[in-house]
């Protein structure tokens, strides 16, 4: 390996912080190529589920709906309830795990064809900026440029487009959380019926436009913490956006082309040290230097470098996917160990995750006692008073819920307030009831009761609960 890849002291700084410790801002060339052709395919097919998503439903539930403040979830149109947290918890840990095997197999590729940081950030905001100020020639003389009236009329033109994407980024993850149909009565009502609602989407349209007009990069190189996990998750054989520097350097490194020159004779690599890779980078790296945290595994300096070896006569592929094995040993990928294992893992808890779904029940129903209340005495009989929930998960509406004691003969369910409770579809019923039990059935202080819900003459769930009594003594 060529003396360059020796030196490690880039490891000590990043390219977006200059000597003084002041941002210094990256300006990439416009990318274009096969491969950057391939991501805009992913990148606007990403764009249009997830602008769609919200507004898409499936028996008349969100396809996607993350309802933190009311507890409500949607995912691919099945309704969760914080009592079915124990299955959002599996379904995070699988997707962990299979990030940590797509890690492991493929590198960040995660972050350069499906993050939407990155999505947003180079198929949206970027492409903006190349079409308001130009291409990185151009933005760097306009950085430089005094501000008269052509620097205001682009920045100026360029911030009032990045605000408003930003607040219609903001509104599709209202919905996310809201709910679109929500969001659409919010839109319908106007600002001044929803003011707290309106000053938060500013607030968050805000956040979005401080990211993508300055932070930028900075959100994959600095506040991800998917980078940093990368760091422990490659090895040798992980795929990544890899310079080939066996063939780039040569015996004596890399140099610039000379006409008619034996590059072969004289040791010279592939690498003509024109820097394209580096100019059109998004986070400002050298992928020369080897795997970096801060590369994405974008594939723009792939585009670039294969038309710089289309141009000089050179085979393409001087940067490519490849594992730093296949560079050095010719090793071509294989499924490790450690590949096996993690798959293993993700394998067992999708069969559970499966499982648990179609185990799931379609109605919930808990009795609790009503804390601090004794129980009462009517005659010869013992009174308990408790408070009752039933989650209704399907669309169909429960028209007359009641409740009835299993094993338990002269014992009485009486509602408060009603005969029996009317649980709207993908909706909570509650209330207050009381349990009558003859005192000649309690032979202990705590008796455990059975109980069936029933809507009209069909029991759709069972639970239990426990009924206190005066205590024996022998």
């Amino acid at each position: 390996m060529a003396s360059q890849l020796h030196d490690d002291s880039f490891r000590d700084t990043i390219a977006t912080i200059d000597q003084k410790g002041k941002r210094a801002f990256i300006f990439p060339k416009k990318p274009s190529g096969p491969m950057y052709d391939r991501r805009k395919i992913v990148s606007y097919f990403l764009l249009v589920f997830l602008f769609g998503a919200p507004f898409v439903k499936i028996n008349g539930h969100q396809f996607l709906l993350f309802n933190v403040l009311e507890r409500r979830f949607n995912i691919f149109g099945f309704p969760f309830w914080p009592q079915d947290f124990h299955l959002f918890v599996i379904s995070m840990i699988i997707g962990v795990v299979g990030l940590a095997l797509f890690t492991v197999a493929f590198g960040r590729i995660f972050c350069g064809w499906f993050c939407p940081q990155t999505i947003f950030m180079e198929m949206v905001f970027r492409r903006i900026e190349y079409w308001i100020e130009g291409d990185r020639n151009q933005q760097i003389r306009l950085e430089k440029q005094e501000w008269d009236a052509e620097k205001i009329r682009k920045r100026v033109t360029k911030w009032i487009v990045f605000y408003v994407i930003s607040f219609v980024i903001a509104n599709v993850f209202l919905a996310y959380l809201k709910g679109s149909d929500t969001v659409i009565e919010f839109v319908k009502e106007g600002p001044t019926h929803n003011t707290s609602t309106l000053i938060a989407v500013l607030i968050f349209s805000a956040v979005f436009y401080f990211i993508y007009a300055w932070f930028r990069e900075q959100v994959c190189i600095i506040a991800c913490p998917y980078g940093r996990l990368q760091g422990v998750l490659l090895d040798n054989k992980t795929i990544n956006v890899s310079y080939d520097h066996v063939r780039g350097e040569g015996e004596n490194g890399r140099a610039k082309i000379t006409k008619g020159e034996d590059r072969v004779a004289a040791g010279k690599g592939d690498c003509i040290d024109c820097k394209a890779c580096i100019h059109v980078c998004p986070t400002g790296i050298d992928i020369r230097n080897g795997v970096q945290l801060e590369c994405v595994n974008c594939t723009a300096c792939i585009d670039e470098c294969d038309t710089i070896m289309d141009k000089v006569g050179f085979p393409k592929g001087l940067i490519r996917y490849a594992s730093e094995d296949e560079i050095v040993k010719k090793e071509k990928f294989k499924f490790t160990n450690r590949m096996k294992g993690y798959s293993a893992v993700l394998l067992i808890l999708t069969g559970i995750f499966v499982g648990m779904l179609f185990l799931r029940s379609q109605v919930e129903a808990t009795i609790l006692k009503v804390p601090g209340q004794m129980f009462l005495k009517e005659g010869n009989r013992i009174v308990n008073v408790y408070n009752f929930k039933v989650v209704n998960k399907t669309n169909e509406a429960f028209q007359h819920v009641t409740f009835k004691l299993v094993d338990a003969e002269g014992g009485e369910i009486k509602l408060v307030g009603a005969n029996a409770i009317t649980v709207p579809g993908d909706s909570l019923g509650e209330g207050t009831l009381f349990i009558k039990l003859p005192e000649s059935l309690l032979n202990d202080e705590k008796k455990v009761l059975h109980i069936e819900v029933y809507d009209g003459n069909r029991r759709i769930e069972s639970t239990t609960t426990n009924f206190n009594g005066p205590r024996r003594f022998n």
